[in-house]
């Protein structure tokens, strides 16, 4: 079993995205970025199953051609070699939990 403090392990760099890597296996991988406002991560494509979960803060989300604004509780999946990527809305951090299982 692992347990992660999520509230723990919020940083905010001024100068990129904090990426932490809290899980790393073949079957799951689980990685945390925090954004400061207007901070993203392009969106890029990955031949994994995804759901990006909005931990705490509002963002723009792109998954393919649909942009969702999504806050706190918000969940988005995405398919295999769709492209996906955020953005930390203007005045707000964002926190989001990636989680990625490999297609099968």
């Amino acid at each position: 079993m692992e347990v992660f403090d999520l509230k723990r392990l919020i940083r905010y760099y001024p100068d990129g995205i904090s990426r932490e890597m809290l899980s790393d296996k073949p079957e799951m991988r689980i990685a945390l970025m925090c954004l400061n406002p207007g901070q993203k991560l392009d969106p890029h494509k990955a031949p994994l199953r995804l759901l990006m979960y909005c931990v705490e803060g509002k963002g723009t989300f792109t998954v393919g051609d649909d942009r969702v604004e999504a806050d706190e509780k918000t969940c988005i999946l995405c398919e295999p070699m769709i492209p996906h990527g955020f953005e930390a809305n203007k005045g707000e951090k964002l926190v989001v939990m990636a989680v990625v299982t490999p297609v099968e």
